[in-house]
């Protein structure tokens, strides 16, 4: 009963990850624009639409995953010695991160320098390092790979933090919160939210509060989400010299915002696992992580080729671009995993944090370890 009662919960985990990764493509979506440029065609309708699919689709994705992480990690933190978590969690999110970032700047900046694509190009060794590890910044070509490293972090204390008592972990995220707000810099953590957004995934999982969540009426859950709207809308037509004098409070807003995005797509993603759209949206999940590493590889190379007939931000045709851009983005990335996987399982393996190819094993377990293990639909990175 106790596994029937958890097959629900985890196909909902899994549907939130399609789900948000798909939101992030809004957020990194080809544009053909410079950054001045855009913020010309902000108040236009095609910039409003951009503006509602980044903000009110794209919002909940970083801290739902690391709601996730954090959720998953405990029992998986108890089961292994130290040594051999953070092993895994180096194969399957330090490893992926480097490779994909390696990958992306290699073929990006190639066609920087010799293509003439419109890309940042870094201007010494010390800022390609810098840019392929993330060391102080995130990966300008490959932006949204910081995630991977700021979860890595997360993981090698997540042992720690999985046998702290509650009133530690609650002393952490406020901490860790205050950090946020305050926008102090410190490369330790290039986004001090991430570990707030996973101690909320730990103390969820301690407290069965996703299951309780599931029992709440769709419309309770998605409300905080409906009241942020309106606030959001006011914070983003807020001018630069406010928003500069008021860092603080925009800060603290943009977090409860997310929080309450995350919450919505979270219920959202109950209420569909049961139905065969979910059962749909879950068939992508082994691909999830791929075309979160992969996504804007294809963005870059594939964003100017398709603009060539649509038209940049601005064109008649660029709308029905931008809403397709997730299944646009998606179909090659599920092309790319069955490619991987029929001609390198092991390279599939890799760049997929573990999802695609598996290796096989020799014996079957006995059923009392094949029962310790984690189950089959929680990834082994508990990464996107």
């Amino acid at each position: 009963m106790k596994a029937d009662r958890a097959d629900p919960l985890r196909h909902a985990i899994g549907i939130a990850r399609v789900l948000g990764i798909l939101g992030i493509i809004y957020v990194h979506a080809w544009t053909g624009r410079t950054a001045e440029e855009l913020a010309v065609l902000d108040q236009t309708p095609q910039g409003v639409l951009r503006w509602a699919l980044i903000e009110m689709v794209g919002y909940s994705a970083v801290p739902l995953l690391g709601i996730i992480s954090g959720w998953l990690v405990g029992p998986s933190s108890a089961r292994r010695s130290y040594r051999d978590f953070i092993a895994v969690k180096a194969r399957t999110i330090l490893l992926p991160m480097l490779l994909w970032n390696a990958i992306t700047m290699a073929v990006v900046v190639g066609l920087a320098v010799w293509g003439g694509l419109a890309a940042p190009v870094p201007r010494s060794f010390g800022e390609t390092l810098d840019w392929w590890l993330c060391l102080t910044q995130p990966n300008p070509i490959n932006v949204q790979i910081a995630f991977l490293r700021d979860l890595f972090v997360c993981m090698v204390i997540a042992p720690l933090l999985a046998r702290l008592h509650d009133r530690w972990l609650v002393a952490l995220l406020l901490a860790t919160l205050g950090w946020a707000i305050s926008a102090y810099a410190f490369p330790l953590l290039l986004r001090p939210q991430i570990l707030s957004f996973f101690l909320i995934g730990i103390l969820a999982r301690r407290h069965d509060l996703i299951e309780r969540v599931a029992r709440w009426p769709l419309l309770a859950s998605v409300a905080p989400y409906l009241v942020m709207v309106p606030v959001l809308v006011w914070l983003t037509s807020s001018d630069d010299a406010w928003l500069h004098g008021h860092l603080q409070r925009a800060n603290a807003i943009d977090l409860v915002m997310r929080v309450s995005a995350a919450l919505a797509l979270c219920r959202v993603s109950m209420a569909l696992a049961p139905t065969r759209a979910g059962a749909f949206i879950l068939k992508g999940e082994r691909y999830a992580f791929l075309l979160f590493c992969g996504h804007m590889l294809l963005m870059w190379c594939g964003g100017p080729a398709i603009g060539l007939w649509t038209g940049p931000l601005g064109s008649p045709l660029y709308p029905p671009l931008l809403i397709a851009e997730p299944i646009l983005v998606f179909l090659p990335i599920l092309l790319i995993g069955r490619a991987l996987e029929a001609t390198s399982p092991a390279l599939a393996n890799v760049l997929s944090g573990g999802r695609l190819a598996a290796p096989k094993r020799h014996a079957p377990l006995p059923r009392s370890a094949a029962s310790a293990k984690e189950p089959a639909n929680s990834p082994p990175g508990a990464a996107p």
